[in-house]
Order: structure tokens, then C-alpha cells, then sequence
């Protein structure tokens, strides 16, 4: 079989998602930057929604990051990140639900696409869009605090699961803003869980592989298309 190909943009939150699992299970794969032609006839042949990241393997094409990684995990030789006990199962996906309605939208939407896309872009940030979503992101952190001062190291207690690496990239992006910094300091085992996930050598691995940060020219459209309402 051909190395998987990765398409997306590399400053994508699910596109890392799916690269932390990839490199995790030590799968080699090809990433193919959809900048350029973001929206365009070439990128909607592969995501009718408009969106990333997408997976090709062989002649099999997937999109949405949820099918994404649980095909990689089963597919691929490496660690298992997916429990089998149903109950370890079910609260892993709990988890990765939670990123994507609770986490990802007012860590990423809402504050770094306020704080950090926009102004690379010259576009003013929406101070009405960050003040909605931080009291949002004190909650989820809250949440994610409690379990993890009496669980272990992860959010499974002792097991690394796909909702570590779910949660990882928007906590990050997150952690470069002012509003991100100043919050984190309040939940000390959220603190040292993302410690020891950017210590993963799995983490390092993938870091160092990906281009400086630039600007994401393609978001301009985003200050209309997608940014909350306020």
C-alpha cells in the first residue's frame, strides 16, 4: 500500500490532530498543503464542506477528523489509542465530543482567530467575541481540571488515548494567546498534563517538522464567512 496522504493547511487544528495520531503509530505519510487552493475546484473534489483535514489511502478518500483518526487507528500498526473496555471507550469519546463543541469553538473561533489569525491579517479582532468565549473556556477547563486531579496522567487516568491528541492542538493554540496564558495558570493539573503531551516525543517529533508560523492567507474569508456573531 502507498503512504497515506495528509491534506490541509499546516497551521490547521484537526490537520495536527490527525498527524499527532500518524506519528504516534510511526506512519509514514505525505502532508499536502491545500493553501493555495483552499475553496477552490481542487480542494472541494476532496471536501464538498469546504473544510480539512482530509485523508487519501490508496484509492480510499475520508474526510471529517473523527472518521480520520479512528480509521488510522484501527488500520495502522502501532499503539492502540482507542480503549477496549466500552466504558474507557465511551469516555474517550466523550472527550473528543467535548473538544469539538465546548473546547475547539471559543479556544479557537472565538480568542486565537480574534488574537492571532486576524491581526496577521490585518483585520481588527472583535473584543465582543473574546469576552463572550472566555467564561466558556474557564468552564471547559474546569471540567478538564477536576478530572485530571484525580485521574492520572491523561484524560483516561493512565491510558494515552485519541482524546489527548484531540485536546492537545487547540490547547496549544490557545496557550499563545495573552487570555490563554493568563487562564492557564489557574488549573495546575491541566498545566501539567500539557506539559507532559508537549513532551511526548511524539509531540517534539511533529513540532519540528512543521514550517514556521505565518500568516493564514485563505482566513480572510473567515472574518465573514464563520466569525461568531456576538
Amino acid at each position: 500500500m502507498a503512504e497515506p496522504i495528509v491534506y490541509g493547511f499546516p497551521r490547521s487544528t484537526f490537520v495536527n490532530i490527525v498527524r499527532l495520531v500518524l506519528t504516534h503509530k510511526d506512519v509514514s505519510y505525505v502532508f499536502n498543503d491545500l493553501e493555495p487552493v483552499m475553496g477552490k475546484a481542487e480542494h472541494l473534489a476532496l471536501h464538498p464542506f469546504n473544510r480539512v483535514p482530509i485523508l487519501r489511502h490508496d484509492d480510499f478518500i475520508l474526510y471529517e477528523t473523527d472518521a480520520i483518526v479512528d480509521y488510522i487507528d484501527e488500520v495502522f500498526a502501532g499503539p492502540r489509542l482507542t480503549p477496549k473496555e466500552p466504558r474507557a471507550r465511551a469516555r474517550m469519546n466523550q472527550w473528543i465530543s467535548a473538544v469539538n463543541s465546548y473546547f475547539y469553538p471559543y479556544m479557537i473561533y472565538h480568542v486565537t482567530h480574534e488574537r492571532l489569525v486576524f491581526p496577521e491579517l490585518d483585520i481588527a479582532s472583535d473584543e465582543k467575541v473574546v469576552a463572550h468565549a472566555l467564561p466558556k473556556i474557564e468552564i471547559a477547563l474546569g471540567a478538564m481540571e477536576r478530572e485530571l486531579a484525580h485521574d492520572g496522567d491523561y484524560l483516561l487516568g493512565s491510558e494515552l488515548t485519541l482524546a489527548d491528541f484531540y485536546m492537545l492542538p487547540c490547547t496549544f493554540a490557545f496557550g499563545l494567546t495573552d487570555e490563554g496564558q493568563s487562564m492557564y495558570r489557574k488549573f495546575p493539573s491541566f498545566c501539567r498534563w500539557r506539559a507532559g503531551m508537549e513532551n511526548l516525543s511524539t509531540t517534539r517529533t511533529l513540532r519540528a517538522s512543521l514550517p514556521p508560523r505565518e500568516p493564514i492567507p485563505h482566513a480572510r474569508e473567515w472574518a465573514t464567512s464563520h466569525r461568531p456573531k456576538c
